[in-house]
């Protein structure tokens, strides 16, 4: 069998250790051969990565995307509620329940 799999969690220390010194003014690759981890988990840790600058502006939303209703989809809801609520009025009136 090969080495572990998944992915290894990093300690907040060493991860506010890690955005310091890059902040610093250090290389990403002095940082990761110091830490033993690689450049591009450098990367994602300060934020240098460009799907994690897109992750922070604007969270990803899930599930289906909501249908945006006009005011004319919101007339012909109600149209067809008000239709429907005279209907079931009418047959409540000829089985002669109130």
């Amino acid at each position: 069998m090969s080495g572990k799999k998944g992915m290894i969690r990093y300690s907040e220390e060493i991860k506010e250790q890690v955005r310091k010194e890059v902040q610093a003014g250090q290389s990403q690759r002095e940082i990761s051969r110091r830490y033993g981890i690689s450049g591009y988990t450098v990367q994602s840790l300060c934020g240098l990565r460009p799907e994690t600058k897109l992750r922070q502006a604007a969270p990803l939303r899930k599930g289906r995307p909501g249908k945006i209703k006009t005011i004319e989809d919101y007339e012909k809801e109600n149209k067809r509620l008000k239709m429907e609520n005279e209907l079931l009025r009418d047959f409540l009136r000829s089985t002669e329940r109130k």
